[in-house]
């Protein structure tokens, strides 16, 4: 009985288990398959009955490591090699030799036949292959002698097989010739793909040994191609003597195009270092990204966009002082783009730190306010009586919200800038910050010579927009900075003129108070008014706002009456006084601090107390007056305390 015999009496489970077995399905592929299929897959020769052979796919290529691996794959092909693994494990009997050497006659017969046919159209399709070929041509000789080679040189290629299994070496040539005859004999219109593909894969074969990778790294890309439901590939011999041919190829040619050149390395980035003032978001409110601003707080040319995800990635807030690097804009960008963040409020950022010192920072909003119980102390010498006369009858401390109330021309600006510059040289770990708002250019740049804190303005010649969002960002400023437990002062000039940029800003309520005042336009001062305070466990945010009066408007009247009640330090200047050319011009009846006890010591508060009995009595002029001749006669404060004690004692 042959072996095909054997595999017809087979059961389909069977059938199914040699396949899967072989190699040549998978479990789930092998049950769809009919006997007829599991037949032909396992012996590797179609049956008649069954629909003609289909076109085998390109060969794949492995690269062999052993020497005998190498012959091996030179002198036969890969089907070959494969059935001596099937043929071995299924070695016919003795007793079935002579049914076998029946059927070797039969085959040889067929071969002869098929091998003229062949021959023949060989020559007809020796045109269309060189066209298509890359490689060197096998010639139509060589074909046809290979065809018509007899058996006796297939029975010494056989002979060279391994000792082992000589019998099973001699049907592996008779079955290759045997698939050969038939293939041709069923189909006209398949031999010629099936010779195309053979060749470029012979000639190809020392180049593809170099190239593939290993058995075992080829053998997971079979399985998944046979499980995908691809037919098994093939290989079509001509002969024993068909051997593969080392073919020369230029490396031009035998470039992968696939696999493009390594590109060029691109051109190191240039970064450039930022710093300036965090501001979240703009006109619309839904963005969350960022900008630093590097000039007064404004927008400017030389801003940096800060990314939305590096915001909430680090927990930046607005009004943070970011130093970082930017990288170049590209193309149509305005703004270049902040890569890294170096330091946020002058605190270094190390590279691997993971930002819990910025993230977990207290909220202004949730930190205890207290009353001011630590004194600025503004007294700088004998000759400068207006802080000396603020430092005892107005006293400024951490935390203090204050009011300077002046009519035009009354000294405000002056007062402001000498404040300023005390507060700068007895307190030097407190942050100054002058906010000028809708001023005179000049009065700037007086300003910004005059003081050693920071200037920051908007000019009446700029959009109201401007001042407000100046003043806000200033504000969220002076914040984080007291969450870090600094000390800040701000000294805006003026609140007057800041409600008059938000009343024209906001979206009016519909609602309008005496002036023309919208109530809506008056949250934007009180917030930022409102936000001076004094941390229980330190940190302190002192603001000190001047407020015009006597101008002739009814809305600069309707604001100082809304804010005169929200501060808890004022002093008032006096028209009169400074008609009088009286400096400073400083009603001392009228000015005071809320709580002044938590400020002064207890001879400072016994003296100011019987100075107001005394001048309690006389007007504003006389008051001022004899105050400051008083002052001028001490060359302190200490010796003023002193002496007033003796001079407005009430006798008992």
């Amino acid at each position: 009985m042959s072996e095909y015999d054997q595999l017809i009496s087979k059961s389909k489970e069977d059938l199914e288990a040699i396949a899967v077995q072989f190699g040549d399905f998978t479990p789930e592929v092998a049950a769809t398959k009919s006997r007829e299929e599991l037949i032909a897959a396992i012996s590797g020769t179609p049956v008649e009955q069954v629909a003609p052979a289909k076109t085998p796919a390109k060969r794949t290529k492995k690269k062999t490591t052993k020497a005998a691996e190498e012959k091996a794959e030179e002198e036969a092909p890969a089907d070959e090699k494969k059935a001596v693994k099937k043929t071995t494990r299924k070695t016919a009997k003795k007793t079935e030799e002579k049914s076998e050497e029946k059927a070797e006659v039969k085959v040889e017969d067929k071969a002869e036949e098929t091998a003229e046919k062949k021959t023949s159209k060989a020559k007809k399709t020796t045109t269309k292959k060189t066209t298509k070929k890359k490689a060197e041509n096998i010639s139509i000789e060589e074909i046809s002698a290979t065809a018509e080679a007899p058996a006796e040189e297939a029975k010494k290629e056989t002979s060279e097989a391994p000792e082992t299994a000589p019998e099973t070496a001699k049907k592996i040539a008779k079955k290759s010739r045997k698939k050969k005859s038939e293939d041709t004999a069923e189909t006209k219109a398949e031999e010629a793909p099936s010779k195309a593909e053979e060749k470029p894969a012979e000639e190809n074969a020392p180049e593809a040994e170099k190239a593939s990778e290993d058995k075992s790294g080829e053998q997971p890309k079979k399985q998944n191609e046979r499980a995908a439901g691809k037919s098994k590939k093939r290989r079509i011999s001509f002969g024993p003597e068909q051997t593969p041919t080392a073919v020369d190829i230029p490396a031009e040619e035998n470039a992968n195009p696939e696999q493009p050149a390594e590109p060029a390395p691109a051109p190191e980035i240039q970064y450039k270092e930022i710093e300036g003032i965090l501001s979240i978001g703009g006109e619309n409110r839904n963005d969350f990204c960022g900008f630093v601003h590097k000039n007064n707080y404004l927008p400017g040319e030389e801003d940096a966009y800060v990314p939305g995800q590096m915001i909430k990635r680090l927990g930046l807030r607005k009004g943070d002082k970011i130093k970082g690097l930017v990288a170049p804009a590209r193309g149509k960008d305005k703004y270049a783009p902040l890569r890294k963040v170096i330091a946020v409020n002058d605190v270094e950022i190390p590279e691997d730190s993971d930002y819990d010192i910025i993230r977990k920072r207290p909220r202004f909003e949730n930190l205890t306010a207290i009353y001011p119980d630590k004194r600025l102390t503004l007294e700088t010498g004998a000759e400068d009586l207006s802080t000396r006369i603020i430092d005892l009858f107005s006293p400024i401390g951490k935390g203090q919200r204050g009011m300077i109330v002046s009519p035009p021309k009354a000294g405000k600006t002056i007062l402001l800038k000498k404040v300023a510059n005390s507060i700068t040289a007895n307190n030097p770990n407190c942050k100054v910050i002058v906010l000028l708002i809708d001023e005179r250019p000049e009065e700037v740049t007086d300003m910004q010579r005059s003081i050693k804190g920071e200037v920051v303005y908007s000019t009446f010649d700029k959009r109201p927009e401007n001042h407000v969002r100046v003043t806000e960002l200033v504000l969220e400023r002076a914040m984080r900075l007291v969450e870090l437990g600094e000390d800040v002062v701000i000294l805006l000039d003026s609140m007057t003129r800041l409600a008059r940029a938000y009343n024209l800003t906001i979206n009016p309520t519909g609602r309008t108070l005496s002036g023309g005042l919208d109530p809506g336009s008056l949250y934007g001062p009180k917030r930022f008014f409102g936000a001076a305070r004094n941390i229980e466990f330190g940190g302190s945010l002192t603001i000190i706002a001047t407020a015009l009066i006597e101008t002739g408007s009814r809305m600069d009247e309707v604001i100082f009456e809304e804010f005169k009640g929200t501060g808890n330090m004022e002093v008032v200047l006096d028209r009169r006084l400074a008609d009088r050319r009286i400096y400073p011009a400083i009603a001392v009846d009228k000015s005071g601090t809320r709580r002044e006890d938590l400020l002064l010591t207890p001879e400072e508060l016994e003296s100011v107390w019987l100075t107001r009995k005394a001048i309690a009595e006389v007007d504003t002029l006389a008051a001022t007056s004899a105050v400051i001749n008083y002052m001028k006669r001490t060359t302190s404060n200490a010796s003023f305390v002193l002496s007033a004690k003796k001079s407005f004692s009430v006798d008992s």
